[in-house]
């Protein structure tokens, strides 16, 4: 991936933070400013650029130690042993769930000024509307990728997330093995909101998942459906936009469509746990995160969409990294697109009936 920012983001061709958004620090004691030299960050799991840490650390003259979890789950848990972070990058459900237990303090905004920075669609999301606990790192969609060699575009147009129950593609599918996301497709697919509580609706979820697995016998996945994909070995799967771009700059075989339907518009961001030890370093870090610089090293070397205004533009412009990629640029103001809300008892109810699609 590369790692230059180009002319049009600061003018100048720079890897480092310096002369561009940086603040020019390193001489500064961290303790003296911050009360502190060391930052503690949890994060997901390859989610960060190539020299974002690195950068930090040389402009701020301080340490971070960096740890990745692999779900929100194994990141809440973790808290709750008493495990001490200053920065985590949790998704909008986790975050909504985290604000209601008073598990985080509000962002400094004094000291986050780059937070003018924000693209139009991470601004204003219900799960904090103001930005007033959490500042948008990455966001974007679940979408349907397929191999336009192998199946009919018109089908996936047409019938949307329902051309999941296409026995034409049986043993040819990928899907998530997860129950938010795989309800969210049978929720919107029968006309739902994917936070229905209705248990009627639930159950017709469930009818339509059984009928999914017993139609085209898909194959439950994480992480392994992006090389599943890139490899041509599957022709369909439901693939977060990020993997999804990455997959159709790979495979030029690939297409990549948003159910009209609608779908899941999912958003991880930055916040300060209310247990942070060093929560002013903590914006500090938050506010870098958001100039044009770091966010473009992150999303160049991620892939996913960037919350950064100028590099979400920067990015998907004619000659740009995404130029002519569909699944880069998360689809806004689309009124079927929703943002998972908060409820364990839902949750739970959905693990059940997941066990079941998967056992039957």
């Amino acid at each position: 991936m590369k790692n230059w920012i180009k002319l049009g983001l600061c003018g100048l061709m720079v890897v480092s933070l310096s002369g561009c958004g940086g603040s020019g620090k390193s001489d500064v004691d961290p303790q003296e400013v911050y009360g502190c030299s060391t930052l503690n960050v949890y994060n997901w799991g390859e989610y960060v650029g190539e020299n974002v840490l690195s950068n930090f650390e040389k402009q701020y003259n301080v340490k971070i130690n960096y740890s990745m979890f692999a779900s929100n789950e194994e990141m809440y848990t973790k808290l709750l042993g008493g495990s001490q972070y200053d920065v985590l990058v949790p998704s909008d459900y986790m975050i909504e769930r985290m604000i209601d237990e008073n598990m985080l303090q509000p962002l400094d905004k004094s000291m986050i000024p780059n937070l003018a920075n924000l693209a139009d669609g991470v601004k204003g999301l219900s799960y904090d509307p103001d930005n007033t606990y959490s500042a948008p790192y990455f966001w974007g969609m679940v979408g349907i990728v397929y191999n336009k060699n192998n199946v009919d575009p018109a089908d996936v147009e047409s019938q949307g997330f329902d051309v999941l129950r296409n026995e034409k593609y049986k043993g040819h599918v990928f899907v998530y093995d997860s129950e938010r996301d795989s309800f969210m497709m049978a929720f919107k697919a029968l006309g739902y909101s994917m936070n229905t509580e209705n248990e009627d609706e639930i159950q017709e979820a469930y009818q339509w998942l059984l009928d999914m697995d017993k139609k085209v016998d898909p194959s439950y996945v994480t992480d392994e459906v992006i090389d599943g994909m890139v490899t041509g070995e599957k022709d369909i799967a439901v693939v977060y936009s990020g993997d999804a771009a990455y997959i159709l700059s790979e495979n030029e075989d690939m297409a990549y469509w948003l159910p009209e339907e609608g779908t899941n518009l999912w958003s991880d961001a930055m916040v300060i746990p209310a247990n942070a030890k060093c929560p002013k370093l903590a914006n500090e870090f938050i506010n870098y995160i958001l100039t044009d610089e770091a966010s473009y090293d992150n999303s160049s070397t991620v892939g996913y969409a960037s919350s950064n205004k100028n590099v979400l533009e920067e990015m998907s412009a004619p000659g740009g990294e995404y130029d002519g990629n569909p699944a880069y640029l998360p689809r806004v103001g689309y009124a079927k697109d929703e943002v998972f809300k908060h409820n364990e008892v839902l949750k739970k109810i959905l693990a059940d009936l997941w066990i079941k699609v998967k056992n039957s």
